[in-house]
């Protein structure tokens, strides 16, 4: 029996854990949701010692490696950088699912183990009524799914960390390969519910890791940041199952949050993109999928530099700022928000564009910029500031391609015709702070670059902010 202030331990957690994903709901409460959040996993992870009432075996084993693993998180959060928050998260998602599936299995050996003896011992009507057919479904549940997350998990990592291609890497007769695995594990996971078995176990979890690396290695490009997020919602049931079969209401309550969450995140991303969940993954399979990367484009273009730019917005009246990647690989917003400020001295009305999908993943521009103390009122959503880019005198897209790329709505053919993009082309002037002529993350060339009302700044983003920044204070 848990002890009753054990229990209301864990139901102050689930509430800690429900108000921060309310709080991270929107730039101004993120910050007070992650410290709730926080606070949260902190009493349910010190609940968990008190929760039996004979005590806990291997201890120090345990607090080993909680001591290990609050190390490695302090490290990481000052070592990683904001632009490989997406690989981090990958990671982190990975771990979950792959924990989940740990324990599950080590579950399926208690269960065995108890009905191995209860067979030695001739009990065979006790055998078939000792488990729950529940019980095991989630069980193999976990054990599979976990797996499948682990892996796909380690895959997106390789692929946002270039340690793996980013385009699609389809082989002939992948399908086969992915739906055979998928149908074997299925059929072991039957077997093992009817007939409890470790070997079974463990076939169902290196199916789970086959099917997880099949479904991603297709995915490609701007759809990865998607995946991500399926598979975070797939970490949040595989531990809601392993709630039902640890009987912790807790884990239960935290894992249908994540695992909705991540749904109901897939979805709008999805959305975001103009593509459905099924195309995001298994688009290669028939051309669909973004392409990852490209070579860069050899076609005249109209550049500038910084004094040139520096005329164009110190005499504009509006300006927008499409911010993208670019911006958050060469760590340049605190100089943009400097170059934001001096054009705001001379009555210069200037916002934020903020696409749902810039980045590598959701939000990911908001954080950037709230790191840089950026106002939240100047971070205007797409929706909310479409349609205003016809006013604007200049559009100044730093580090962005994909998401004002006019081919998502005039190139029926391209990966990301349909999604919905910010309107710069709308614009008077167009000025792109770009590293090279190499295409976004999608893949694709974006004939905005060789409209006439655009002009190039190329060189590194950092350095030509500076650069640019000062040629407006000297105007």
């Amino acid at each position: 029996m848990i002890p009753l202030w054990v229990q209301l331990a864990y139901l102050l957690a689930a509430i800690c854990f429900i108000l921060a994903l309310k709080g991270l709901s929107g730039p101004k409460t993120a910050r007070q949701g992650n410290i709730i959040g926080a606070v949260g996993a902190t009493i349910a992870t010190i609940a968990v010692f008190f929760q039996d009432e004979d005590g806990l075996d291997n201890v120090p084993l345990i607090i080993i490696a909680v001591l290990i693993g609050s190390v490695a998180g302090v490290v990481g959060a000052y070592k990683v950088q904001m632009v490989q928050m997406p690989q981090l998260v990958a990671l982190f998602n990975g771990v979950g699912g792959g924990a989940a599936s740990l324990v599950a299995l080590l579950e399926l050996n208690s269960i065995t183990g108890f009905l191995d003896g209860l067979t030695s011992q001739g009990a065979s009507n006790e055998v078939a009524e000792a488990t729950p057919t529940m019980m095991l479904v989630f069980t193999v549940f976990t054990i599979f799914v976990g797996a499948v997350s682990f892996a796909g998990s380690c895959i997106t990592f390789g692929k946002l960390q270039e340690i793996l291609p980013t385009r699609p890497m389809v082989f002939p007769g992948l399908p086969f390969a992915f739906a055979g695995s998928f149908i074997v594990a299925v059929i072991f996971a039957v077997m093992l519910v009817d007939s409890p078995s470790m070997l079974l176990g463990i076939l169902v979890a290196l199916l789970g890791l086959a099917v997880g690396v099949l479904l991603v290695l297709p995915v490609g490009g701007a759809d990865v940041p998607i995946v991500i997020s399926l598979l975070n919602a797939f970490t949040g049931l595989t531990v809601a199952a392993g709630g039902y079969v640890l009987g912790n209401t807790l884990l239960l309550v935290a894992g249908t949050l994540v695992g909705a969450s991540g749904t109901l995140l897939t979805i709008l991303m999805a959305r975001g993109m103009g593509r459905s969940v099924v195309n995001t993954l298994f688009g290669a399979l028939k051309g669909g999928s973004t392409l990852g990367a490209g070579e860069a484009s050899d076609r005249p273009v109209q550049s500038a530099g910084p004094e040139d730019v520096a005329v164009m917005l110190a005499y504009a009246d509006r300006v927008i700022i499409v911010p993208g990647y670019g911006l958050a690989v060469a760590q340049a917003q605190h100089t943009l928000r400097e170059l934001v400020e001096q054009l705001q001295a001379r009555d210069i009305e200037v916002d934020y564009a903020i696409h749902p999908v810039a980045g590598r993943m959701p939000g990911h521009m908001n954080v950037l910029l709230a790191e840089a103390q950026v106002p939240y009122e100047q971070l205007k959503e797409m929706d909310d500031i479409n349609g205003d880019f016809k006013d604007a005198d200049v559009v100044l897209i730093v580090g962005a391609n994909d998401v004002v790329n006019p081919a998502a709505k005039t190139t029926p053919g391209a990966p990301i015709y349909g999604m919905p993009i910010l309107s710069a082309d709308e614009a008077k002037k167009i000025v792109f702070m770009k590293r090279s002529m190499r295409p976004g993350f999608a893949g694709i060339e974006n004939e905005l670059l060789f409209d006439p009302k655009t002009t190039l700044l190329f060189g590194d983003a950092k350095d030509t902010m500076g650069k640019l920044l000062n040629a407006v204070k000297a105007q």
